[in-house]
């Protein structure tokens, strides 16, 4: 990688970086602990998968510091750090498949995947919570199955592919001004 490639994508994640940690602690949410939800939090991190690998795992660790150093609820910021996983196994295949978003069927797929994975590890980083005795009174009296599987895993999942869409509808006009090499250069949602 050149001196002036490198530099760039260290920028690129300097710069969501900055973006996934403002619109968690700016944008209006809905929050029915242990769940979540501000439109675009993940937009940061979908756009890094589509740079590369080491930008998608830099935004999402800076995206946890952030979470962590806002003083939200541990539950909250370790469903952030359970991010690396679905964005790391999405980038490194992004790299790999030169076609994965080439066609609207293949943009949903990916995004699918990606958002299933992403609900199943939020569900089970809450779980440890839920078993440990460690929400709220409230969501004992709802039940595992409205707390964690409907809040957490179809609540995440849908706000995931929410997030998804936004971010490949942001991405096509954003790749075209970028100069250093991309992962995804075009999505297709057609």
């Amino acid at each position: 990688m050149s001196k002036r490639n490198h530099i760039e994508k260290i920028t690129m994640a300097a710069m969501l970086c900055a973006v996934g940690i403002l619109i968690p602690s700016f944008f209006p949410k809905i929050v029915i602990g242990p769940a979540s939800y501000t439109l675009a939090s993940h937009v940061a991190i979908f756009m890094a998968m589509f740079i590369s690998p080491a930008v998608s795992i830099a935004v999402t660790l800076g995206t946890t510091l952030g979470f962590l150093i806002s003083g939200l609820p541990m539950v909250i910021t370790l469903r952030a750090l359970s991010h690396i996983v679905f964005s790391t196994l999405g980038s490194f295949y992004l790299k790999k498949t030169i076609d994965a978003l080439s066609n609207g069927k293949k943009t949903l797929f990916f995004g699918t995947v990606v958002s299933v994975i992403h609900a199943l590890l939020e569900v089970i980083v809450v779980s440890f919570f839920y078993f440990g005795n460690a929400l709220s009174e409230m969501n004992y009296t709802r039940g595992f199955f409205v707390s964690v599987i409907l809040l957490i895993g179809v609540g995440g999942f849908v706000h995931s592919m929410i997030d998804y869409y936004i971010s490949c509808l942001i991405w096509n006009p954003v790749s075209k001004v970028l100069k250093t090499d991309l992962s995804v250069k075009r999505i297709s949602l057609k």
